[in-house]
């Protein structure tokens, strides 16, 4: 009878151990978010990091085109500085006192019969 009592014993330890393992696994962790709720967040994040990239790129592209527009500008101006005194100086070499003092220089005289008046259209 001992050993009768001892395997009945011993199935009863091994019947507790399994009820308490599989109690064991019964205990789920549940979380806080659902797989489709977190891959929405992970959409979500992605498309802000993207768009925050994107929007960083853009500005810098803005930066570059700003500079490009200033260096022309800067060298438009002076452009027009020099047109601007080439003019004055074409304006001061083409007065008719000069011409006339050029021509009497390589002696050129004004003959008041060959003169002949061309009116303007």
């Amino acid at each position: 009878m001992s050993n009768l009592a001892r395997s009945l014993e011993q199935q009863q330890r091994v019947e507790k151990t399994v009820q308490d393992r599989s109690q064991i696994k019964i205990k789920i962790k549940k979380s806080w978010l659902t797989p489709g709720e977190k891959i929405i967040g992970v959409a979500f994040a992605g498309l802000v990091c993207f768009g925050a990239v994107h929007l960083i790129s853009n500005q810098a592209k803005i930066y570059d085109i700003n500079q490009d527009i200033q260096k022309v500008e800067t060298k438009v101006e002076e452009q027009q500085k020099v047109n601007r005194d080439l003019q004055d100086q074409v304006s001061e070499l083409s007065s008719y006192e000069r011409i006339f003092e050029k021509a009497k220089k390589m002696g050129l005289l004004i003959n008041e019969n060959d003169v002949k008046v061309v009116q303007n259209k």
